[in-house]
């Protein structure tokens, strides 16, 4: 039975691949079925595959998305390892890791052992490959439990395949039908096309009957006209030779008296020559010492003029030089200036600080404020010097900036001893703080693996408690001498209390946070928790990323 299943499954595969993807994305945009657009999602994003990894992926999701709504394991899993393998493309080794988990979770819940050995291994790898032992072992140990209890293997990916050459069949069907229909159409209309083409063949003859008539009439017409042109021809050539023998006498006869004339010339010329010549020495002996004079006091000028351009050339270049290294100076310090205020702001604000010389407050609807803070931070203080916590505040918080920069939509405001403050959803338009939920999870995975390098180096370490609220925020510029970008209102109050009312190693999220991101992470409830001022309020831990 299996092998008739493989068979059939076969079978169909190279029926159905061999569709082009414009037509796989027709068809999906005439699909109705959740099923039917579930299994065309997934076969977009296996063709997209090989070509663009990016299309893959967002083909891949949505097929993930269309399983979920119809509760289907096997096909969560198979567009999870498909998504998993699209990020492997793209050397994007932290969302293979999240899709490889993905589809190890559906696969397990669908008892699918083939895709559950396949997913682990990778996965592993990918651990091993970022020198995480501790995390493949723990891998390979989940799935040697789950095979310790459960043993069962599945056919989930020829079933998911099944389907989608079903679809394909029946879609191609209606397709051949309509291409029919068409074609019966045409036929009846060559028909009558028929009839229309010999009439117009009979016209045709005709009308060429009559043209070859005409054509042999202007055949005789030019024959007469090209004969009458050829007796013009003649005759003008005649008088033309007898008037160019004219014209030849009459232009000899005239060149004759011309050199009549000019011989006379020329002797009056000579004789005025003599005179000439015997003057200009005369002349040329007295202007020979008043030119010897002037060129000695023109050379003499001429090198001075010299010599005070080159003096001018040096001191203009001497300036020119000076000028250079100031205003690269200038431009350098500027750079600097430039580079420190959009550090400390975000750009729209730096710039109108340097264009009015002050900010305007902005009020922002919908923004999230993400607060974190170090556990038992006074009694570490107290085990270091001054110099070891300085260092190690420096570096957690280097790496929480490096963290932030990842999401352009995350500006950070400032750090309060040991307290680090930032915010998204700092612009005009609505935005989904889904950014800044994954920052705080990469901020505790840092904190993590950072706690345990301490604690093989049996040195102490920081733990801290994220919490984070999202609501209306004034964000503004003060200061004169040092200017200081920060915002203020109640949702960072909220926020400050997320955090106070966190475990360490959490990252604790309003209901309001929670309500705009819970698709996108698998978060635990944790019920009205008391808040200072504020009463009972719905409080959620974040978990991971779905």
């Amino acid at each position: 039975m299996r092998i008739t299943l493989v068979s059939l499954f076969t079978f169909l595969s190279v029926f159905s691949f061999g569709q082009t993807i414009e037509q796989l994305e027709q068809q999906l945009a005439e699909a109705a079925g959740a099923k039917e657009k579930m299994t065309l999602n997934y076969q977009l994003a296996t063709e997209w595959l090989k070509k663009d990894a990016k299309k893959s992926v967002e083909y891949g999701k949505a097929a993930h998305q269309k399983a979920l709504e119809l509760n289907n394991e096997n096909m969560a899993a198979e567009a999870s390892f498909l998504v998993s393998r699209a990020y492997a493309r793209t050397r994007d080794d932290r969302n293979e890791d999240i899709w490889l988990g993905t589809a190890v979770k559906f696969a397990m819940e669908a008892n699918d052992a083939d895709l559950i050995i396949k997913t682990v291994d990778l996965r592993s790898r990918l651990a091993e490959k970022n020198r995480n032992e501790r995390k493949a072992l723990q891998i390979v140990q989940e799935a040697f439990a789950y095979f310790s209890n459960k043993g069962d293997k599945s056919i989930s990916e020829m079933q998911a395949q099944y389907d989608i050459q079903k679809n394909q069949l029946e879609r191609e069907k209606r397709q051949l039908e309509q291409e029919k229909k068409r074609l019966e159409g045409e036929i009846g209309g060559l028909k009558t096309d028929r009839e229309v083409v010999a009439t117009e063949r009979d016209i045709l003859k005709e009308d060429k009957t009559v043209l070859t008539e005409r054509q042999l009439t202007l055949e005789s017409e030019k024959q007469m006209v090209e004969e009458e042109i050829s007796k013009k021809e003649e005759k003008i050539k005649a008088v033309s030779s007898e008037r160019a023998k004219a014209l030849y006498i009459s232009e000899v006869r005239r060149r004759f008296i011309d050199s009549l004339e000019a011989r006379q010339v020329v002797d009056s010329l000579s004789l005025m020559q003599k005179d000439l010549a015997l003057q200009n020495a005369e002349l040329a002996r007295e202007q020979g010492k008043f030119l010897i004079y002037l060129l000695g006091v023109a050379a003499l000028f001429t090198v001075l003029l010299a010599v005070m351009f080159y003096l001018r050339f040096l001191s203009k270049k001497k300036s020119t030089n000076l000028l250079s290294r100031q205003n690269k100076i200038i431009e350098q310090e500027r750079q600097r200036s430039d580079e420190l205020l959009f550090n400390i702001m975000p750009a729209e604000v730096a710039k109108e600080l340097k264009e009015k010389g002050s900010a305007t407050a902005q009020k922002f609807p919908e923004a999230t404020v993400l607060f974190t803070d170090f556990k038992n931070f006074t009694q570490l203080a107290e085990l270091l010097s001054p110099e070891a916590l300085v260092k190690e505040l420096n570096e957690c918080f280097r790496a929480f900036d490096h963290i932030i920069s990842q999401h352009p939509d995350i500006e950070k405001i400032k750090t309060i001893g040991d307290a680090y403050l930032c915010a998204s959803g700092l612009v005009k338009h609505k935005t989904i703080p889904k950014g800044i939920v994954q920052a705080a999870l990469e901020m505790q995975e840092f904190l993590h693996d950072y706690k345990q390098q301490r604690m093989r180096l049996g040195q102490p370490f920081f733990e801290a408690r994220i919490g984070i609220h999202t609501g209306p925020v004034v964000a503004g510029v003060v200061g004169f001498k040092k200017y200081a970008y920060d915002i203020w209102g109640d949702t960072v109050n909220i926020a400050a209390r997320m955090e106070e009312q966190c475990e360490p190693g959490q990252v604790n999220i309003s209901e309001t946070t929670w309500g705009l991101v819970k698709y996108s992470f698998e978060c635990e409830p944790r019920g009205p928790v008391p808040v200072k001022n504020k009463g009972m309020m719905e409080m959620y831990y974040v978990k991971r990323t779905i």
